[in-house]
Order: C-alpha cells, then structure tokens, then sequence
C-alpha cells in the first residue's frame, strides 16, 4: 500500500461514528520487577513498582475506534461496584461515548488483572461472573440499541462469552441492522458462533475456526472449510486470523492472504480487537478488501510489539506502513 492511498482512507475515519455492542471489561495491569523467587512457594516474588487500569474487551474496540479519530459508541452491560465506574471514568477519558452504557446489580464488571515482570506477563487473574442476563437487561440492551443505531455507519459486535449476547437479542440487532442498511461485523466465540446470519464481516480466529469444523485447518482445506462456513452463514467478508501465519480472508472474490507484519512480538493480547476495529473503518471508507485487511495488518503487528493491550494510533500505523515500505 503507498503512503498516499494509506491516506486517501484514514482521512475519512474522523467522520465515521462505530456503534460497539459486546461484553466490556476491565484491564487492570502490575508492572514490577522479579528479582528472586518467593519463600513461600516456588514463584516470582514480584516488587510492584506502577499500576494502572484501561478499557479491555469491547470497550478496548472502542478504544480503537478513537485512536483511529472516528466516533465510538458503546454498548455494554457493567456492575454496580468500583470496577465498573472506573471503566466508565476510563473511557470518558479517552473519548468514548458510555452514554448507553447499563449498569446492575446483576452482575459483576469483568476484571482481567495481569501482573508484568520485566516486560513479560507474569500471571493473568480473571474476576467475573458468566451468568445469563436477565429479561429486563436485555431488553434495555435493544432499547439502547435502537437510540443509537441509525445514527452510526457501522456495527461491531464483540462476543466474548461473558453472557451479554443470546440467541434471541443476536437476532434483533441483525434485524433492526439490516433494515437500516448498516453494516455489522463480529468477532465471535464458540456459544453464539453459529447464530451471527448474514453480516458483513466475521472474523474467529483460527482456534475457533477449528472448533467450529471439528479438526485442524491447514493451507490445503482452510478454503474448502471457510466457503462451507461462508455459504452457511451467508457472511460477505470470512477473515480467519492466524497468528504468526497473518490472515486469510474469503469473499465472493476468492481468496486472499496477508501475512504477518510484526518486526517483533511482545504482547499478542489485544490484537484481534485492532484487527477488527482497523478493518471496519477501512471497510465503511470505500478501501478495498485487500486494502483494508492490509491496514488491519499493519495495525495488529504494531500493536503486539508493546506490552499490555494498547490501541493503534493513526501516527503508529503510519510508522509500521512506512517502515515496510521502505525495508
């Protein structure tokens, strides 16, 4: 990609707004150092030295969406406690909308708390509860839904198997979508796969590809399995992410691959939430198929050389494009 077509379509993200709907959380990070091990068992022993907190999960697309200059909305459901109103303060402060943001007592915020020793993730601790939502949230959830829906270009839908999507909310936010002609594009997990008909864009990675067919993908039947998955689905754009072997992408155009773009591997957490934010914004700009999964490219190799889940900014993806371009 040439620097000016690079800029012919991020020029257009700050006018885009993203409506963002999935199960939100709350990174929590400990950075220390790790000198000995502990007396007690036979672990790091880690002296905490910085602390810090950031949107995670679907608030961390959303975070992506304003790195990239255009206008995120959010919906997500949170708990009454601490967690959940440092998560709002944390995404007001970097330009997220959490106006549709709903809170309850139902449940409790998501906290993902990864203690780092030497630029290295030491352990990660999960606090949450996967409990199915109630009647009354989930219809709270469609109520916010259509406030904001018509006003916004795009859908991103963020399953992570923490209880907000059903089958039976799955169904009216793809209605109400398609009858007003917005795109949606998801990034599923394993209980809800099945039941995201006819989006835009769908994007599991390659473990949960292969949960989903039931063996292992290789470059001889990736393409047989992903057009099964594709003609099944009735799903426009399959981007099955790889890892180190970059992205697949199949479309009624046949298929394409992008291979991997990182100078160095730090921190993979976070990657897909770029991946699928870059290419949404790409994609409702005007930028080809090839192009917007190049700049989603770009855009997760740059991340994963940091440590922690970090957005994109348009200035880093820059960088990383100009660096290729001129290896």
């Amino acid at each position: 990609m040439t620097l000016e077509r690079f800029k012919q379509i991020c020029s257009k993200f700050k006018s885009k707004k993203v409506l963002i709907v999935g199960d939100v959380m709350l990174d929590s990070y400990l950075w220390g150092d790790a000198e000995r091990i502990s007396p007690e068992a036979p672990v790091p022993l880690v002296h905490i030295k910085q602390t810090y907190e950031s949107p995670g999960g679907a608030a961390n697309v959303a975070l992506n969406i304003a790195t990239l200059t255009a206008t995120p909305i959010i919906i997500g459901v949170i708990g009454n406690d601490h967690a959940g109103q440092t998560l709002i303060t944390k995404m007001q402060e970097s330009g997220i909308q959490t106006d549709h943001m709903i809170q309850t007592s139902e449940v409790l915020t998501t906290v993902k708390t990864r203690v780092i020793a030497h630029n290295q993730q030491v352990i990660r601790i999960d606090q949450e509860k996967r409990d199915q939502l109630s009647l009354n949230v989930q219809n709270q959830i469609i109520d916010c839904y259509k406030t904001v829906l018509e006003k916004c270009d795009a859908v991103i839908l963020e399953d992570y198997n923490k209880g907000l999507f059903s089958k039976s909310n799955i169904q009216e936010i793809l209605l109400l979508a398609n009858k007003n002609k917005i795109p949606v594009y998801v990034d599923p997990k394993k209980d809800n796969f099945t039941d995201f008909i006819g989006v835009r864009f769908f994007k599991p990675n390659s473990i949960e590809f292969e949960n989903y067919i039931g063996k292992s993908i290789d470059d001889d039947n990736i393409v047989q399995y992903g057009e099964s998955l594709r003609e099944n689905m009735e799903v426009d754009l399959l981007m099955i992410t790889r890892g180190a072997s970059g992205l697949k992408i199949l479309s009624d155009s046949g298929s394409i691959d992008i291979f991997t773009k990182a100078r160095k591997v730090h921190d993979v957490s976070g990657a897909g939430d770029t991946v699928i934010s870059t290419f949404t914004l790409a994609d409702i700009c005007g930028a080809s198929v090839t192009d917007a999964a190049t700049l989603a490219n770009y855009a997760a190799g740059r991340v994963v050389e940091e440590v922690g889940v970090v957005p994109i900014t348009l200035p880093w993806l820059e960088e990383i494009l100009k660096h290729h371009s001129e290896a």
